[in-house]
Parts: C-alpha cells; sequence; structure tokens
C-alpha cells in the first residue's frame, strides 16, 4: 500500500470519529434538554394528597385551618356576632369569595369525575375552620364561678344570732405594702377591698380599723419605734361611711410588722365584750411575716381562750412559702382560716364572698346574686358563640362553593345534592356536641345556685327567728 492510499485510509477513519463525537454530543445535549420536561411532566404527577375530613366530633375539633382560610382570612372574622358579623360577610364577598372561585375553577378543570366523598374532602381541606379546639378546651374548662357562702354550723356560731358582732380590721401598714402589683400597691388593693367589706357589714354591728407597722421607717434605726405603732385609727362603733373612708387614708405603709402586737392590741380592746354576749371577730390583711420579735401564734390562740373567744380569719397578699406558713399557723390557733391571694381581683373576691358570711348575719336576698349570674351567662357566651358562628361560617362556605360547582356544571345536582348531605350533617354532629355540654354546664350552674340560694334563705330563716 502506497503513501498515498495510507493517508486516505487516515482521513477517512478521523472522519468517522469526528462524525461520532458530534453526533454523541448531540445526543448528549438532546438528552440534557430533555431533563427539565421530564421534572416538569413528574412534578404534574406529584400533588398534595387531599386528607380524608374530619367525619367525627373529635375529629373535627382538632381539625386545622383550612388552606385558604389560613392563607387569606384573619380566622377572627368568622367568630364575630352581632353587628360586627357584617365585617365578616363583606370579606366574603368582596375578598374571599373570588379567591375560592378562582382556586375551584382551577382545581376541578383538571380533576373530574371525583366522588361527592373526595369533594367533600377537598373542600373541607381548602376552607375548614381552625377555631373549633380553642374555644372548645373553653367550654370543657368553663366554671360558673359560684362559691357556696361559709355559713356558720356550729352550735356557737348559730346563737351569734342573738349576740351582737364586733368586727375589728387589722391592716398591715409595712414598707412592704408598698410594693406595686398589677399597676397598684398592696396597700391600695387592700384599702380598696377592706372599704367594700365593711360596707357589707350588718348595720347593728360593730367595726373597728387598726393600723400597724405604719410609723417610722424599715431601717433598724427605726425597728421600734415602728414595732411599738399599733393604732385604733376607727374606734370600735357602728359603721360610718365617711368617718371609716377617712380613718382608712389616714395612714399609708412604711415600718415593720408588728403582728404579734396587733393582736394582742385587738384583744385588749375585746376584753370588754366577752362571747356570751358578743360575736368577735378578728380579720387581719398582711403581706408577710412578723418582723418585730413577737409570737402571733401565741397571741392568737390567746384570743380564743380568753373569755372573748374571738375568731382570727387571715389573708395574705402575694406572700411567700414562710410567710404563709406562719399566717396559717396564726389563722389556726386563732380559729379561723387562712387565703392566700396574688391579684387584687381575687383580693376583692375573698374578703367581700368568703369573709362577708361569716359575720353572722347575710344582708342579701339571695346567695347568688343577678349580678353574678349575668356574668356567668356572659362569661359562657363569650365561649359558646364563636363555636356556634365558626361552625355556621364553615358550612356556609362550603354551600357556596358546591353551589358555584354546579352552576359551573363541574358537579350535577346529585352530586351536589349529596355534598350538601354531608356538610350539614357535619355541622349538625358539632352543634349538637356543643349544645350538650353548653346544657351540662348551664344545669351545674343552675343546680350550684339553687344549692347557694336555698343554704343562704334556710340560714337567713333560722337567723331571723
Amino acid at each position: 500500500m502506497n503513501l498515498i492510499q495510507r493517508g486516505a485510509i487516515l482521513s477517512c477513519i478521523l472522519s468517522l470519529v469526528v462524525i461520532a463525537a458530534c453526533a454523541k454530543d448531540q445526543d448528549q445535549l438532546q438528552s440534557e434538554n430533555a431533563k427539565p420536561t421530564q421534572t416538569a411532566a413528574t412534578d404534574e404527577k406529584v400533588e398534595v394528597k387531599i386528607p380524608t375530613a374530619a367525619r367525627t366530633v373529635e375529629e373535627m375539633i382538632d381539625q386545622q385551618a383550612g388552606v385558604l382560610i389560613e392563607k387569606h382570612m384573619d380566622q377572627k372574622l368568622e367568630t364575630l356576632e352581632s353587628w360586627d358579623r357584617q365585617k365578616y360577610l363583606d370579606f366574603l364577598e368582596q375578598t374571599f369569595n373570588p379567591i375560592v372561585e378562582k382556586e375551584l375553577k382551577t382545581y376541578f378543570t383538571k380533576h373530574k369525575n371525583l366522588s361527592s366523598e373526595e369533594i367533600y374532602d377537598y373542600l373541607v381541606y381548602m376552607l375548614g375552620s381552625g377555631n373549633y379546639k380553642n374555644y372548645y378546651d373553653q367550654l370543657t374548662l368553663y366554671e360558673h364561678g359560684y362559691v357556696m357562702p361559709e355559713l356558720p354550723n356550729g352550735e356557737d356560731q348559730v346563737t351569734t344570732k342573738q349576740k351582737k358582732v364586733n368586727t375589728l380590721v387589722l391592716m398591715d401598714a409595712s414598707g412592704s405594702m408598698k410594693e406595686v402589683v398589677a399597676g397598684q400597691t398592696r396597700m391600695e388593693q387592700a384599702k380598696v377591698a377592706i372599704s367594700k367589706f365593711v360596707e357589707q357589714i350588718p348595720s347593728d354591728a360593730s367595726v373597728s380599723l387598726m393600723a400597724y407597722g405604719h410609723v417610722g421607717s424599715s431601717a433598724d434605726s427605726d425597728k421600734a419605734k415602728s414595732c411599738s405603732s399599733v393604732e385604733i385609727v376607727y374606734p370600735l362603733s357602728t359603721y360610718q361611711a365617711e368617718d371609716f373612708t377617712n380613718s382608712l387614708n389616714s395612714f399609708q405603709a412604711s415600718g415593720w410588722t408588728p403582728l404579734a402586737g396587733a393582736i394582742n392590741k385587738a384583744g385588749e380592746i375585746l376584753q370588754a365584750y366577752p362571747s356570751d354576749e358578743y360575736y368577735n371577730q378578728v380579720y387581719i390583711v398582711s403581706d408577710g411575716v412578723e418582723t418585730c420579735d413577737g409570737d402571733p401564734v401565741a397571741a392568737a390562740k390567746q384570743l380564743q381562750d380568753q373569755s372573748i373567744k374571738a375568731t382570727i380569719n387571715i389573708i395574705g397578699l402575694n406572700v411567700d412559702n414562710e410567710g404563709q406558713q406562719q399566717l396559717k399557723q396564726v389563722a389556726d390557733s386563732g380559729g379561723g382560716e387562712y387565703i392566700t391571694v396574688d391579684d387584687p381581683a381575687e383580693l376583692e373576691v375573698q374578703i367581700t364572698k368568703k369573709w362577708k358570711p361569716t359575720l353572722g348575719q347575710l344582708v342579701w336576698t339571695q346567695g347568688v346574686t343577678l349580678q353574678q349570674s349575668i356574668e356567668a351567662m356572659e362569661r359562657m357566651n363569650e365561649i359558646y358563640n364563636p363555636l356556634y358562628y365558626a361552625s355556621s361560617a364553615e358550612l356556609n362556605r362550603i354551600q357556596q362553593a358546591v353551589y358555584f360547582l354546579n352552576n359551573e356544571n363541574f358537579i350535577n345536582t346529585d352530586v351536589k345534592s349529596q355534598i350538601l348531605k354531608l356538610a350539614q350533617s357535619s355541622e349538625d354532629i358539632r352543634n349538637n356536641h356543643f349544645s350538650e355540654i353548653k346544657e351540662e354546664k348551664e344545669l351545674e350552674r343552675e343546680q350550684t345556685k339553687k344549692e347557694i340560694d336555698a343554704k343562704v334563705e334556710e340560714w337567713r330563716q333560722q337567723w331571723q327567728e
């Protein structure tokens, strides 16, 4: 083979290699260009699986807000009532319904021949309420708040209907009472509650107000002066509103805490009032332990052991563990009760509802007042009504969606009827369950009211005999 022939053959081989390489590159390029299309096609097939809609009341309570609700709506809107309900209706018409209709068209153009169950599942997934859990938990935990009065139940207390009543209020005015809690000092909170308390005592009862620890400061140099400061700011006499208020405002929180000294002083005042003629009670409002080296437990026991047999009741304001233990021991030794409170509202409730009946006479006609009944019903409505409106709103949204699908010929009349039955059935299940719990709570409230009223009335009749 000559040189020319060899060159020709080599040229042919090189050409074939180049052609093959080009073809391979072209195939690879086509393959790479085709990948996004395949991925896109795959993505179209990968869709969110629509979960089965809740069918039991337990499942409905735990139901999450629908996709469109979560994305486009303030969920509080659907719980609005009365005149505010119009805000929700306006939002539906002007904003939300157009969004829903657009979504429905897109989805049902791609998804045809779905069963009524599948369509209902989808509508709940998109339009269901997410408000049930919060309000349902509040409904199950609802308490009416009525308190059974602590009426006299022993022979000694029952016989007080023939005795005169003496009420001594001892106010802790130590420096720690200046501490601010919930926007008010402890002293301010205590004075408001005490003022309301004494307004309710029987007109023929006698009341006295004493302040202790209100002189000097909490400095060591002022200890002796402060610890010896127990003052009768309102002498034992019938209640006169203006005079008592002036007395209550005549001192401020300042120094140490001579609790034992205050109890001993109360004993001195009551010495002239033996228990066979008088019903003697001492009420103490304090925020801590004795700091003047006295023994308040022994002082309280002495009041019980003496002929005056005075009962000591104590309310502790934001008291620490050490203080609670001592104050409880004082109340126990004094034959009374210790209660601790942490906020102004609770303080007022304890003083006006728990202390008041122990005075020996009730000045109200019923144990549960009309105002208390109204407040209890209003609290129930604030919980139950949002549940009802949320349930109704979910049904309404699904109904509107079904009518839209039918009008746009995405579903026929038979399927429309089946979906509407499913939606209505779910609302009935929810509302029946919510109503049952509400009725149980209301029945319990009414029964408790009757028991309290009956007990108070029975005691009043005995008192008035």
